[in-house]
């Protein structure tokens, strides 16, 4: 729920302070703001609870931590691949497939009960994909319209 807020006040944020310099809103930057700020949010929890997304992934996979790292970094390259205008489209159809990429390790935690911030199997479950799920739509939709169109 936290990047939730995070985009959402970003956003309302961003909003009033381009409407103060340039005397008017500015959607677009204020929703490619509110997207790069949400990104790097969520890549901090990549350095601070990696032992808990580390649990996210299935058993099968290989180099847990390095791919917990790698996202991380990788949302964080997003952030600043929205800005730069030779790359903001690549950068967009590439968070979109990202957001669709990790839905599964979403559906997992819940499905195990996973609280990833304290490394324990005593998370909300399944219930949380109720906002999960519509979230993750909701990042794909932003990104869409922010960073493609």
């Amino acid at each position: 729920m936290k990047p939730l807020f995070v985009l959402l006040i970003v956003f309302v944020i961003g909003n009033l302070f381009i409407r103060q310099y340039k005397g008017c809103m500015d959607y677009h930057l204020a929703g490619k703001l509110a997207l790069a700020a949400t990104l790097l949010f969520t890549s901090l929890g990549h350095l601070i609870y990696t032992k808990g997304m580390m649990l996210m992934l299935p058993d099968f996979f290989p180099l847990k931590k390095e791919v917990i790292y790698l996202t991380g970094l990788l949302e964080v390259m997003a952030a600043f691949g929205l800005f730069i205008s030779s790359l903001s489209r690549l950068t967009g159809i590439l968070l979109i497939v990202f957001f669709i990429l990790i839905l599964p390790t979403n559906i997992l935690a819940s499905i195990r009960h996973l609280n990833y911030e304290t490394a324990t199997f005593d998370g909300k479950g399944t219930e949380y994909l109720w906002f999960r799920i519509p979230f993750q739509v909701l990042l794909i939709c932003w990104t869409y319209y922010f960073a493609l169109c």
